[in-house]
């Protein structure tokens, strides 16, 4: 519908047409229609920030355990500077990324920020620039901002808004670099925001927290199901009011409770005791439990052995289900906040910076890189030069001396 209109607008006759419209040069195909769905307005997020992390993060230890697990390792692996193919130890863009701020060091901005990117699916770092350079670099909540799209579809600026006040952080002038860096996740139904691992996991978070909840009420209630009274009077008649009463209030002050756990009931009189719900046993309680944290690690990427939950024999001990975890999560969000870093920042100080994981110094891959350097020294057709860069290492620098 939205196509059919623009394309009868396009053909309306020039007369029809404001003086002052120029054609409009787009850089993609689908460009109008992006800029048609919203045009110099905040694109409103339907992710709840707060729910994930009240709900996920702070009620649920699985889900706490995976985002403290993957942002602290995701945090902790070292960054190598590359400026062509020199290594320089000692750079302005280094000195940024390890003291971001005067508050936070490296690793603790880095894992605030991953934080996010797993609890949101979308992360936002800002760049102070003083003279022209980024001197400071700061973690924005994902929950108070908000993408505002310029006129080709794509984000223009962003809003930041905490305390009814709303700032825009736009590019400027005075800086080379976009005041904003936003990490997001893929999400196949949203142009501009990421789509969180918990949202994918929220059945498995629901059944969890509930399963919890569950549990400490039947502890509330001395570990007893639910269940009824059933009177068989002489008859058909019933208990009077006050035997109801008096029935009722002996069962809440004297079986009801963890305190009253263990007490005998005694029926007379034509009761019965019927159960209306079942048991954690009949349910399969912990098995229930037990698969609703394996599908929250799944979809964080956690291998289950390392949370310690039982029942997984998926790998074949813990140093390999430790090796699967670097390999698979936490080295390629390394990589990838690397390469939008340096992307980002790179222009500010040199056009052939980039940055490089430093998988040398990871303790989780010492025994691959072990058996790597074993491999390549028995190579006896390489030469040293061609042994290094096997390894990752550069070749050696060769000296003439002219005598």
């Amino acid at each position: 519908m939205i196509a059919a209109w623009f394309d009868r607008w396009m053909q309306r006759p020039a007369a029809v047409r404001p003086a002052d419209a120029a054609p409009e040069t787009k850089a993609s195909c689908v460009a109008p229609l992006l800029a048609i769905y919203g045009v110099g307005r905040p694109v409103w997020t339907s992710h709840e920030f707060e729910a994930l992390a009240r709900e996920g993060f702070s009620r649920n230890p699985v889900v706490h355990r995976c985002v403290k697990l993957v942002a602290e390792a995701a945090a902790s692996v070292p960054w190598i500077l590359r400026d062509g193919a020199m290594e320089p130890e000692r750079h302005p863009l280094l000195d940024l990324v390890r003291r971001p701020n005067p508050r936070e060091d490296g690793g603790s901005f880095l894992e605030s920020l991953f934080g996010h990117l797993l609890v949101a699916g979308n992360a936002y770092a800002e760049a102070v620039c003083v003279g022209g350079v980024p001197r400071e670099l700061y973690v924005l909540r994902p929950d108070r901002m908000r993408v505002v799209p310029g006129s080709d579809g794509w984000p223009a600026a962003y809003d930041y808004t905490v305390g009814g006040r709303t700032v825009r952080l736009a590019r400027e002038g005075g800086c080379p670099v976009d005041p904003v860096l936003h990490l997001r996740l893929f999400n196949p139904v949203d142009d501009h925001y990421g789509l969180s691992p918990m949202q994918a996991a929220a059945g498995a978070v629901d059944i969890h927290n509930a399963a919890s909840a569950w549990n400490k009420a039947l502890l509330d209630n001395a570990a007893r199901p639910s269940g009824a009274l059933v009177y068989r009077g002489p008859d058909g008649i019933g208990l009077t009011d006050a035997q109801f009463e008096r029935l009722k209030s002996e069962l809440e002050q004297q079986f009801q409770g963890h305190e009253n756990a263990g007490r005998p009931l005694l029926l007379d009189g034509g009761l019965e005791w019927r159960p209306l719900s079942l048991s954690p046993k009949d349910m399969d309680f912990v098995e229930a439990k037990a698969a609703a944290a394996r599908e929250i690690a799944l979809a964080f990427g956690v291998p289950p052995m390392l949370l310690g939950l039982p029942g997984d024999n998926t790998y074949a001990n813990f140093a390999e289900a430790n090796r699967s975890f670097w390999r698979q999560t936490v080295i390629p969000l390394a990589q990838r906040a690397a390469a939008s870093f340096a992307h980002w920042l790179g222009p500010a100080f040199g056009r052939d910076l980039h940055f490089e994981i430093d998988l040398d110094r990871i303790d989780a891959l010492a025994c691959e890189r072990e058996a790597l350097w074993r491999r390549v020294s028995a190579a006896d057709f390489l030469s040293d030069d061609e042994k290094r860069e096997a390894v990752g290492y550069g070749r050696r620098e060769r000296f003439t001396q002219n005598e």
